[in-house]
């Protein structure tokens, strides 16, 4: 899957003039985010967050039955949107919800964020579909 991801990166990269993937953080994960929020959130930035994620196996057979849904963020310079529908389709067999905003959607386009995962609350959906 890493070579299929890195792929979609360079990809992307020479549509978007080196954006995607870039060692900038301004650039590839904090676009559309106001500088100062954005330097407020960088200085934050260790979170101490564990790497055993990466190294252990998914534990379960399947998806557990429950109603599924896929953010995408549109304007992601370090998820490529045409990678994540495609992996959206193949891992969850649903097709993303898109909004508007960067690797930190919370941070560039808050209201655009909360007001999908509100509308979650209407349309409950079933495991895996749309």
């Amino acid at each position: 899957m890493f070579e299929c991801y890195r792929q979609a990166a360079e990809q992307q990269a020479r549509l978007d003039g080196g954006k995607t993937g870039h060692d900038d953080p301004f650039i590839s994960f904090y676009n559309g985010v106001p500088r100062p929020l954005a330097e407020e959130a960088l200085r934050r930035g260790g979170r101490g967050e564990s790497t055993v994620v990466w190294d252990t196996p998914w534990p379960l057979d399947a998806w557990p039955d429950v109603p599924t849904r896929f953010i995408l963020c549109k304007d992601d310079r370090f998820f490529p949107a045409a990678f994540m529908r495609r992996l959206a389709q193949h891992r969850l067999g649903t097709v993303p919800d898109e909004v508007p905003g960067c690797h930190c959607v919370a941070l560039s386009h808050p209201g655009q964020l909360s007001d999908l995962l509100v509308s979650y609350l209407d349309r409950p959906g079933t495991a895996g579909s749309p």
